[in-house]
């Protein structure tokens, strides 16, 4: 099942409760612009390359629309459009005044020099500039992006808009970006996983962790949940996966993985494979790598008590019915990952409000969103009988069709 076959299964199954007519949910599926670029790419050495962008942008009904830029060898049109429909309905949960898109290019960072990657950058803001803007459409890092690459959009989206700050979010904090927005969608992940484990009469500090993934999301909520007191006792990334059921050091692994460029060969924790790390017995499987990871065939296998997804996508929905099955609940990346838009959010508050928070206001009004949506999910799951994917499905179309009924289709 491709990644958009899937986020539209989870769509239907709430619009079958909702009794959602065919035409409904044409609409609602149906991604209001696709665009499609191609990007030219002169090479340090002076050899020509050429790329392809994208930017879905999927509804506006709730605000201007938002989300990431993803840099990876395998973007194209049908995942994008995937990642932008999970916007709308993240957006919608935790209750932000935006709608869903999302973008990238299809390209290999690690093969591009810094020169080259600007160049890229650049030529892409070049190409979609018109369609993009504080009050239409703003973009944010995702996989391979970061605050530098938000610099050079807004630098170049500039020099044909005037000085607009708020165009993207994730920007270096010196260049009117947000503190704590590096650290958002780690930090979001980790009070998910405090919820749930209360809920389930656990604690963080009585539990253990098992993160694929150590990007800016997994890092980062390996961070907060050693804060908290858990215990990460298996890390990942693409280098290598690592496990020690006393527990990893996090500042030292992580400290190791910035020396080396990866985790193989990490001294203090047995090499394992990506297949047994998903399988360990744990209290909470964090899969925050790429999507896609847990299928019909490992499902079976997977011994957390639950799942909190820091991925997009990273669950398939034959093994989301297994996990149903089998009692393991799964808290749903709409909900588990959107720490980052939050503070996205509250970047582009300050960015037009041209007034800067501090860290302890962002973490602070991230942790309140982060409960308080959580909480109304966790309820409407309870009164409705349905799993929590559901629940958050059924929030989210329900505020959007709400706009676009007040709107007018």
């Amino acid at each position: 099942m491709t990644p958009l076959e899937a986020t539209n299964f989870y769509l239907n199954e709430a619009a079958d409760r909702m009794s959602l007519s065919g035409s409904i949910r044409s609409m609602l599926m149906t991604p209001k612009r696709e665009v499609r670029v191609q990007l030219p790419l002169e090479r340090d050495d002076g050899s020509l390359t050429t790329f392809w962008g994208y930017r879905v942008q999927h509804c506006n009904a709730r605000g201007p629309m938002k989300g990431g830029l993803r840099f990876h060898p395998q973007v194209n049109a049908e995942e994008v459009c995937a990642l932008a429909s999970l916007m709308t309905w993240k957006t919608a949960i935790m209750n932000l005044p935006f709608g869903g898109a999302k973008g990238g290019i299809n390209c290999d960072p690690p093969q591009l020099s810094n020169a080259e990657l600007e160049r890229l950058t650049r030529r892409f803001v070049d190409e979609i500039h018109e369609v993009i803007g504080p009050n239409r459409d703003i973009p944010a890092p995702d996989v391979n992006t970061n605050a530098q690459t938000m610099a050079w959009i807004m630098d170049q989206y500039s020099k044909y808009h005037g000085f607009t700050p708020a165009v993207v979010t994730g920007k270096p904090v010196a260049l009117h970006g947000s503190e704590g927005r590096e650290a958002a969608t780690g930090r979001g992940v980790a009070l998910v996983c405090r919820e749930i484990l209360e809920d389930q009469g656990k604690s963080v500090a009585d539990a253990t962790f098992v993160i694929q993934g150590s990007g800016n999301v997994g890092s980062f909520a390996a961070r907060c949940l050693e804060r908290m007191g858990g215990k990460i006792i298996a890390l990942s990334d693409l280098h290598g996966r690592i496990y020690n059921p006393a527990g990893l050091t996090v500042p030292a692994l992580l400290e190791y993985l910035q020396q080396t460029g990866g985790l193989a060969g990490y001294p203090d924790a047995e090499s394992i494979s990506n297949e047994a790390l998903l399988c360990l017995d744990c209290d909470v499987l964090v899969p925050a790598a790429l999507g896609g990871v847990l299928t019909a065939e490992n499902a079976p296998e997977i011994r957390a008590s639950c799942i909190v997804e820091g991925a997009n996508g990273p669950t398939l929905p034959e093994a989301d019915q297994i996990f149903r099955r089998r009692g393991i609940e799964v808290v749903p990346d709409i909900l588990a990952n959107a720490g980052g838009v939050t503070v996205s959010y509250f970047e582009w508050v300050q960015n037009i409000q041209q007034f800067h928070w501090s860290r302890e206001k962002v973490n602070r009004e991230l942790e309140s969103r982060m409960i308080e949506a959580y909480r109304g999910v966790r309820k409407l799951a309870a009164v409705k009988k349905v799993p929590l994917r559901t629940a958050a499905f059924l929030l989210a179309i329900g505020r959007v069709g709400k706009s676009m009924t007040m709107r007018g289709v």
